[in-house]
């Protein structure tokens, strides 16, 4: 059996980093990222990002040496990713956050409303079954971060976690602090507008959680493998039929049902917010699915059915 000679190269000062002798020819990307580990430990294999060219794509763990377009001496390009953090230890950290912020401004602890709305109630129903939406929704995010999703990528940067935090903490202070303020006046049009908006709240959190399901058991424990998703006998994954995300679709559809039944500004802004940053990952992700599948239903659209 023929061995490969790996050199890996920095991407930006072609310095030579590493030069590994004799890889055996099916070695995957993950396992030339362990070698070159033992060569330089501050660069565990999270951080690396390995490519044929200095400006290419990242090289997938999976991928084989001898599959690659190279020659049995091989030159690779490194790239640091910077320090990384686990999806699962992010995703806890920025569903965390809001569920304990709202709960702070809803019990009306110290130091926020003033001394004498101190641990008071509101004498509004809507404002206590916001309370309850708003909760329901983090620790069902809590719930599917640790028993159902499946993360393709171990990892993030850092960096990221700070970023996120900022946003959904920040969003959840703002909008909990006019929802459960002492002056809160109720949506205009009374009962008939909260009934309204918990039914679309509902059934946006039923169809979210019917989509995470099924696109769990699209992809098997352990695996990176991708399919096409399709409906299930679960009527709310009918959608997939129209969008490319109905996970992004409920969920934008959920805050648009809480910001009906809040009649809050803040709420409306963070569903526009939410609406432009989850069409991006939808167009992202319609893009990849139109790449790798010639078969790919042709009638379907990113996020919103027939328009976008």
């Amino acid at each position: 059996m023929k061995h490969y000679e790996v050199e890996i190269l920095d991407a930006k000062t072609r310095e030579k980093l590493c030069f590994l002798d004799k890889v055996e020819p099916h070695a995957t990307i993950a396992e030339i990222k362990n070698l070159f580990t033992k060569n330089h430990p501050q660069w565990y294999p999270a951080r690396q990002s390995l490519r044929l060219d200095p400006k290419g794509k990242s090289l997938k763990d999976e991928d084989v040496l001898q599959k690659l377009p190279v020659g049995t001496t091989a030159t690779l390009y490194f790239r640091d990713l910077g320090a990384q953090i686990s999806w699962v230890t992010v995703f806890l950290t920025e569903y965390a956050g809001p569920l304990f912020i709202y709960l702070l401004f809803y019990f009306r602890v110290p130091f926020i409303y003033g001394h004498k709305y101190d641990f008071t109630s509101s004498r509004h129903n809507v404002v206590h079954l916001a309370c309850l939406c708003h909760s329901f929704h983090y620790i069902k995010r809590l719930l599917e971060t640790l028993f159902v999703h499946r993360f393709s990528h171990g990892t993030m940067p850092l960096r990221n976690i700070f970023k996120n935090c900022t946003y959904y903490w920040g969003f959840a202070a703002w909008m909990a602090y006019y929802i459960n303020h002492p002056l809160y006046t109720p949506p205009t049009y009374g009962a008939q507008q909260i009934k309204l908006a918990l039914a679309i709240f509902v059934i946006c959190q039923l169809g979210n959680f019917s989509i995470h399901m099924a696109l769990r058991d699209l992809r098997p424990a352990g695996s990176k493998t991708r399919k096409i998703p399709y409906p299930t006998k679960n009527p709310f994954t009918w959608l997939f039929l129209l969008v490319s995300c109905p996970n992004y679709t409920y969920e934008v559809g959920s805050w648009i049902g809480f910001a009906i039944m809040t009649q809050c500004l803040p709420v409306a802004l963070f569903s526009l917010v939410g609406f432009t940053q989850m069409t991006i990952w939808a167009k992202g992700k319609h893009r990849s699915y139109l790449k790798e599948f010639r078969d790919y239903p042709p009638l379907r659209m990113p996020i919103i059915p027939f328009l976008l």
